[in-house]
């Protein structure tokens, strides 16, 4: 690798990037007057073990004069995690990620199969499911399995476990906890490395909540959080032998509930996500805790003077934006700390518990983000109203298309 990468920015016009270790990053335009610029962040720079040709790394967007765009996602994480250090504290975040791995019958790449985007492969399942705890099925699985692992963990990822889940196809794998901005991009980079992996050996994978396969099981993306102090401590950590969260944990948690709707925007941000939320399901369908409940919204993990409690926050589907399900929940916790809500009691019966829904799609999601003031307060009206016009566009593509059930129902009987 020869030290430059030659890039494409926003606008279509050529960028030529230069690097060294330690040395900074400069650029010089080869051609046009782009108004955005790709910047490489050396820091996140890998070679890929499965193509060792080739290199990865993640860029930041920035205008010619050096300033940042304002809809940068991963800018927009930086700048609430600066926010969190300047009160103090540090976040702590590690994913349990959910996904569905289909063998490839046809990749669809007929002339006819093109488009914006193309038709899915066709696929054939890898397991049928319901015993993920039979070792048959790993040794079924262990070619696949072993791809995955020995690319991930050469790539540099802190791959705790990978495992089978209940669904037909679907897979589980965990990544320890990593703080600030490297929890996030960690996320990016796995979910790239899965898909690329899988595909070199006649695989699918796909982040997609909700497969359109029978018999299929949505998948989540469970988002384990703590916050540290100034001395490294965790600050959910309770020294009070009658609860198993810290004061400033309880309020934590409390806004995490609280602005629950509003933040399905960007921890389940397609319409497919919301098939998910569904009594019964080990999903959650409303904004309650528990403390060792698989149906509950927020699952709180530890026990009084635990270095490891955290919260997991089962709401999220697995293609979210890793920067903006972190930062929103930075800004919602925050919110909870700074007016000291009370979560309330422990939820035993999440699917009959008196609590708010969740949002049942996407267009109620994007409303309570359009009428939140903690997280326009958090991420500024310019990015929400951005990000909202961005997401209406998307479901009135949805709404223009005829559907199957639209097919079935009306087709013969009108």
């Amino acid at each position: 690798f020869p030290g430059s990468l030659l890039l494409k920015d926003t606008a279509c016009h050529t960028v030529f990037s230069t690097f060294s270790p330690g040395g900074g990053v400069g650029l010089r335009e080869l051609e046009g007057s782009g108004d955005v610029l790709m910047v490489p962040d050396p820091g996140t720079f890998r070679i890929l073990p499965w193509a060792a040709h080739s290199g990865w790394l993640l860029c930041d967007l920035r205008f010619t004069n050096g300033c940042a765009v304002p809809f940068s996602t991963r800018d927009l994480f930086r700048d609430t995690l600066q926010v969190l250090r300047d009160r103090g504290y540090e976040f702590v975040a590690g994913a349990e990620l959910e996904f569905h791995l289909f063998r490839i019958v046809d990749p669809r790449l007929d002339p006819a199969d093109a488009g914006q985007p193309g038709v899915p492969p066709e696929v054939a399942l890898t397991t049928q499911g319901y015993q993920h705890l039979a070792e048959l099925r790993y040794d079924e699985l262990d070619d696949i399995f072993e791809h995955l692992r020995v690319g991930l963990t050469k790539l540099g990822l802190p791959l705790r476990s990978l495992e089978i889940e209940y669904g037909p196809s679907q897979y589980e794998m965990t990544l320890s906890p990593a703080a600030g901005l490297a929890a996030a991009d960690l996320v990016v980079l796995f979910r790239s490395a899965v898909k690329q992996i899988a595909r070199r050996h006649g695989y699918h994978a796909t982040f997609m909540c909700r497969p359109r396969i029978p018999n299929v099981v949505s998948s989540g993306w469970h988002l384990h959080q703590s916050l540290t102090g100034s001395d490294g401590g965790n600050v959910f950590r309770s020294t009070d032998g009658e609860d198993v969260l810290s004061p400033v944990g309880r309020c934590y948690l409390a806004g995490l509930l609280v602005h629950a709707s509003a933040a399905a925007a960007f921890s389940t941000p397609t319409i497919n996500g919301y098939k998910r939320y569904r009594p019964c399901s080990n999903a959650p369908e409303r904004a309650i805790w528990g403390r060792d409940n698989r149906g509950v919204m927020v699952r709180v993990l530890g026990m009084p003077g635990d270095t490891a409690t955290r919260l997991e926050n089962r709401v999220g589907e697995p293609a979210a934006n890793p920067y903006l399900y972190m930062a929103s929940q930075i800004v919602c916790g925050l919110d909870g700390v700074d007016r000291g809500l009370d979560p309330g009691p422990s939820a035993d019966t999440p699917y009959e518990a008196s609590a708010t829904l969740l949002p049942h799609s996407l267009d109620v999601a994007l409303d309570a983000l359009s009428q939140s003031a903690c997280l326009r307060r958090g991420f500024g009206d310019a990015f929400v109203d951005y990000y909202l016009h961005l997401k209406h566009a998307e479901l009135a593509r949805f709404r223009a298309e005829v559907t199957e059930w639209e097919q079935r129902e009306y087709f013969s009987i009108f």
